[in-house]
């Protein structure tokens, strides 16, 4: 499995606009952060988790030539924002692309983005095919995924573990019986905004707890704030088996 870390920041990203502080100014490159999302390869399929806003940037950058799913966690526009840009691979790939979420989360681009699903569409228009999933675990090819219930304040946000890796993000808790579905996996990524405690985001200390609690063999940080700190000032601070995720940043296991 070949993981790609398309984007680590939050909603606002990393520098933030108007903002002159270390950490956006910073000239390190781990200390600039696209919205978060995350690819996944293996040998048969290749999903995206969440499309942001930077998601054509994205793709670009990591060179993505073939997606055969898209999930996603939760409606926000930081993580849904790009779905228009999948029209790029409808017309490479000649199929519509597979999207699999929520009842709500798919109302809601149903509404935003209203044209794709029209009956009678422009030209050009993103082609979905949309799967509603629930907490049962799903196919997406090949592959067997996971849902991994979560709260982000009073909404409910799903996470994913693929084999043996997990991605959790925008959550600020889950349920034990929730940890059970990944204690012990290879790879666990989990949102940290920042150390002063958020209403809908994990603190440092409360995802580390996180991962305490679920034994990871390694476990990556992501959806950061410029308010957490710079890489190289927290990094060496974290327990020897969780880093900072990093825009670019690739796993392969």
């Amino acid at each position: 499995m070949r993981v790609v870390f398309l984007g680590t920041g939050t909603s606002q990203g990393v520098p933030m606009i108007g903002c002159e502080c270390e950490v956006c100014c910073s000239d390190d490159r781990r200390d600039k952060r696209l919205r978060s999302s995350v690819y996944v390869e293996t040998s048969t399929v290749n999903i995206v988790i969440d499309t942001s806003p930077d998601f054509r940037y994205q793709m670009l950058r990591a060179g993505v030539k073939k997606i055969d799913g898209v999930l996603y966690t939760h409606d926000h526009k930081d993580h849904t924002g790009g779905m228009d840009d999948l029209r790029a691979y409808n017309y490479f790939m000649r199929k519509p692309i597979d999207v699999y979420c929520t009842a709500h989360v798919g109302a809601i681009l149903r509404k935003d983005f209203d044209y794709a699903f029209a009956d009678f569409r422009y030209p050009g228009v993103p082609e979905i095919d949309m799967h509603i999933i629930d907490e049962q675990p799903f196919m997406v090819g090949t592959l067997r995924v996971i849902p991994i219930r979560g709260k982000h304040f009073k909404q409910t946000v799903f996470g994913y573990r693929i084999s043996d890796f997990c991605y959790l993000t925008d959550m600020n808790s889950i349920e034990d019986s929730e940890i059970e579905k990944f204690r012990g996996v290879d790879v666990l990524v989990i949102n940290a905004l920042r150390h002063k405690e958020h209403m809908s985001h994990f603190t440092l200390e409360q995802a580390l707890e996180v991962i305490a609690k679920a034994a990871p063999r390694r476990a990556f940080l992501t959806h950061i704030s410029h308010q957490l700190g710079k890489y190289t000032d927290i990094s060496p601070t974290l327990p020897s088996n969780v880093e900072l995720a990093y825009d670019g940043l690739e796993l392969n296991f």
